[in-house]
């Protein structure tokens, strides 16, 4: 086992891209593999997913290498569906770093392979259309490409072209690097202005002061973390433990691991008690919102708690968009009524 890691942890770190990080032209010619990472253990499932690269060098169909590439390129650049399905400054790569390959930020290969599958956030059985479907509505405050398009059917291609080679329903627990992995629990309460401190000294100069990230030319450089063009309420990474997790193994850019978990719970409690767009499940009355959602989403948010007097997410702003929740997100029955 032990050589066959040491195998797979040289073909994960030459294989993902980490252009993302790359602060110089030497680093861009040899990728590496973010330091203090956990080791892969006896039991876990190492996978290395493919380049793009690679996909030109196979002998798949040129049909299919041309919807798969056009699923990476939304998935690189979903601002380009800015006004019509995106409604904030948020890429699919955003929080899914390293085109959705790169090892504990949030790789979107497992998904092609853990689902169908049941979903407590929304009761229900959810496939991989339907997933997708969740990060427009919540992460990207929008709503989803319509099932079966051009845009959703590349978007799937691409998740499941990185799967390639994973047994479909591999145990979601044994994949090596999937999600952000859970911090142990902080020493000391979750502070805001710890948290605001340590967001000055290395958050400051990508995300600004205000939040609002950084903008040239009409096009996103770095993301909003709070405020109209942020994600909203309902977003996953709404939850303190999963921005802080995200934070400690992605965060600051080019430097990851380089925060203590305290600090990187502290400057997640920090950016997550700012407002940002309402709730999407909201029922007209946030505390009834999160009472509702409460075990299964918002005991990990600091929706509908006060903050420096005042009651977070106690509003109706929508953002940039002019709806609250997108049609798509349905209640599935699977009854022949």
């Amino acid at each position: 086992m032990k050589n066959t890691t040491r195998f797979l942890l040289q073909g994960v770190a030459a294989a993902v891209v980490m252009t993302s990080f790359a602060a110089r032209a030497d680093v861009q010619k040899e990728p590496r593999f973010p330091v203090n990472n956990p080791q892969p253990v006896e039991g876990q499932y190492v996978h290395v997913p493919p380049t793009m690269e690679d996909l030109e060098k196979s002998d798949m169909h040129p049909e299919l290498k041309r919807v798969i590439r056009r699923g990476h390129d939304l998935f690189m650049n979903t601002q380009q569906l800015r006004g019509k399905n995106v409604f904030n400054s948020m890429n699919c790569s955003s929080c899914h770093m390293g085109e959705g390959r790169l090892p504990f930020a949030g790789p979107v290969w497992p998904a092609a392979v853990v689902l169908p599958n049941y979903r407590p956030k929304n009761d229900q059985v959810n496939n991989l259309e339907e997933r997708i479907a969740g990060c427009f509505s919540y992460s990207m405050n929008g709503k989803p490409p319509a099932w079966g398009s051009d845009d959703m059917v590349a978007l799937t291609t691409y998740h499941q072209w990185l799967a390639k080679g994973v047994p479909i329903y591999q145990p979601g627990k044994t994949l090596y690097g999937r999600g952000y992995p859970n911090l142990p629990d902080p020493a000391q309460q979750p502070d805001y202005a710890r948290g605001q401190q340590v967001y000055e000294e290395n958050c400051v100069i990508c995300h600004q002061a205000d939040g609002a990230g950084v903008v040239k030319n009409d096009k996103v450089v770095f993301p909003a973390v709070w405020g109209d063009t942020s994600y909203n309420w309902g977003a996953g990474i709404t939850r303190h433990f999963t921005l802080a997790s995200f934070i400690k193994h992605n965060m600051p850019l080019g430097r990851p691991n380089s925060l203590s978990d305290q600090q990187a719970w502290d400057v997640a409690y920090y950016i997550n008690n700012h407002e940002r767009p309402q709730e999407p499940r909201y029922t007209g009355n946030v505390k009834e919102t999160r009472e509702k959602y409460l075990e299964t989403f918002h005991v990990h948010t600091s929706y509908g708690l006060e903050h420096d007097g005042k009651l977070l997410g106690d509003h109706d702003n929508v953002g940039e968009k002019d709806f609250l929740k997108p049609d798509a997100l349905i209640r599935r029955t699977y009854t022949a009524d």
